[in-house]
């Protein structure tokens, strides 16, 4: 009896114990381990922009199309362009709705600057004014001087001889500009003895490629910049005529805006810009751009060859641009004399 006791006992509690661990079993927690959080993505910063004021001879040549990528790339930074004429790019740069200034007109550039408008002003190329007309060169002005050539449109325009028409920009340009100096070379007042001569005079008020194609549908004469013009001929019947002649120089420059709410980092932003063109690399693709195209480079770099002009026309074409404000004015203190010592007799 006594065993079988025992024996019951020890068997129960083989039980309990057997339950026990199924129980804990069934209710333990199962540990989950800890969520780690992803690692947050690299983003590249959004480039800045930087607006550029141009002339129409450089869009039309696709010059600047052909660079912006590569400023683009080794800055990050994303260029907005607007071209115009001369006078208007220069317009809206002056009203500060423009980064960097970008032209070929040297006498508007340095009143520009003279007037504190800008910073930093490079030259970074440089071609030729063509006058070019129909193949018959019907005033026969083939080969002269660009103040003879002129002249003589204007003496045969005003009597009214067949065929000849000459068609200006008329827009305030560069292009309009170096018009009127060949006019002024020539001895003429260009508002009161050109402008309104005649129905020979036709003012477009149109941009480069726009006056060459209204010059070739009236079988008319016009000056037009040597890039622009190889870049359209296939599709113009003119042919230049004129094309020597220092009146016919073409610098091309570019400078920083400035004004007083022109951020400093935008006016840096600007001088890479300009840096970038004047750059031994940038100069070589210049010198290289149109050559399969056209045989010839629309564009003649200042590290190929560097004009003689007018004094102040071309600027500095190798020194960076660092300034990011106008040196400050030099000032002499005014000279004092000292009041002789009082006696003492």
């Amino acid at each position: 009896m006594t065993k079988n006791v025992h024996v019951g006992f020890c068997a129960a509690v083989f039980v309990l114990l057997f339950l026990a661990t199924c129980f804990a079993g069934c209710t333990s927690q199962t540990t989950t381990p800890p969520v780690t959080a992803p690692a947050a993505a690299t983003t590249t910063a959004a480039p800045q922009t930087l607006l550029i004021a141009t002339t129409t001879s450089l869009y039309d040549t696709k010059l600047l199309d052909y660079l912006q990528p590569m400023f683009e790339k080794k800055y990050n930074v994303q260029l907005k362009i607007t071209s115009q004429g001369t006078g208007k790019a220069i317009e809206l740069a002056q009203r500060g709705d423009a980064d960097v200034l970008l032209v070929h007109s040297p006498g508007q550039e340095l009143v520009f600057m003279k007037n504190g408008y800008g910073l930093n002003r490079r030259s970074f190329a440089s071609n030729s004014f063509v006058i070019v007309s129909p193949a018959n060169d019907p005033a026969g002005i083939k080969d002269m001087t660009p103040e003879m050539a002129m002249t003589t449109l204007l003496l045969k325009g005003t009597n009214k001889m067949a065929g000849v028409f000459f068609v200006s920009r008329g827009d305030g340009s560069g292009t309009h500009s170096a018009e009127k100096t060949v006019w002024s070379k020539a001895g003429y007042n260009y508002t009161t003895q050109v402008q309104k001569s005649g129905n020979w005079y036709i003012e477009a008020g149109k941009g480069m490629g726009e006056t060459l194609q209204m010059a070739s549908e009236k079988g008319a004469y016009t000056l037009a910049d040597e890039g622009t013009f190889l870049a359209y001929k296939n599709n113009l019947n003119l042919v230049p005529v004129v094309s020597k002649g220092a009146s016919l120089l073409n610098i091309y420059s570019v400078m920083a805006v400035y004004n007083d709410k022109q951020p400093a980092d935008k006016i840096q932003m600007a001088n890479n810009f300009i840096n970038f063109l004047i750059d031994p690399q940038t100069q070589k693709d210049i010198g290289t751009f149109g050559v399969d195209k056209y045989g010839k480079s629309l564009f003649i770099p200042m590290s190929v060859e560097v004009p003689t002009a007018t004094a102040g026309w071309v600027g500095d074409y190798s020194t960076p641009a660092i300034a990011i404000a106008p040196a400050p004015a030099v000032t002499t203190a005014p000279v004092t004399t000292a009041a002789p010592a009082a006696s003492t007799k």
